[in-house]
């Protein structure tokens, strides 16, 4: 391996660690709203951002096991439907943005989230329902799901594209 690769391989690990601990901070009650019948995190917007910046492998780290991680440390009862939801949601933005449609880089993350959205919105209700033995409590806590992950994705696609962040990525893991 020649110095370049090497040197992108240990910022791209880095900055899965950094995101990850991210997530991990942000799934925790302490960054949280309180909602009916729990709390609302903010954890998407890591979710969303490191999808779109990151190959599907290391999203899937950030996404699932940052989440799954976040719940084990401060709520562990949905911390299987965390890894799932949250797992897929990343991984399939990521396949988006640099598989499927890599020549539009920004619609793909558009269509991504989009996707990712409906993953973890369903995956949560059915996960909910299935953990708690009551679709009812899915429902109480479907429309802050709703909210939660359209807030998270749309402010990471807005620091991504509209403030520049995958413009400064791209400055200093591409070259």
């Amino acid at each position: 391996m020649n110095d370049q690769s090497e040197k992108l391989n240990t910022r791209t690990l880095t900055l899965t660690a950094v995101l990850l601990a991210m997530n991990v901070i942000m799934s925790s009650s302490v960054l949280s709203l309180p909602v009916p019948g729990g709390h609302m995190y903010l954890n998407d917007l890591i979710i969303c951002t490191a999808a779109v910046l990151l190959n599907p492998f290391c999203a899937f780290v950030v996404g699932g096991l940052g989440a799954f991680l976040g719940d084990l440390l401060f709520y562990p009862t949905p911390m299987f439907v965390s890894l799932v939801a949250h797992g897929l949601q990343a991984v399939v933005i990521s396949l988006c943005v640099h598989r499927w449609m890599k020549a539009h880089p920004v619609r793909a993350s558009i269509v991504g989230a989009v996707l990712g959205w409906m993953i973890t919105v369903v995956g949560y209700s059915f996960g909910r329902a299935f953990i708690y033995g009551t679709p009812e409590y899915a429902v109480l806590k479907l429309p802050f799901q709703i909210l939660q992950t359209f807030v998270g994705e749309g402010l990471a696609l807005l620091l991504l594209w509209r403030a520049g962040l995958v413009r400064l990525y791209e400055k200093f893991f591409k070259n």
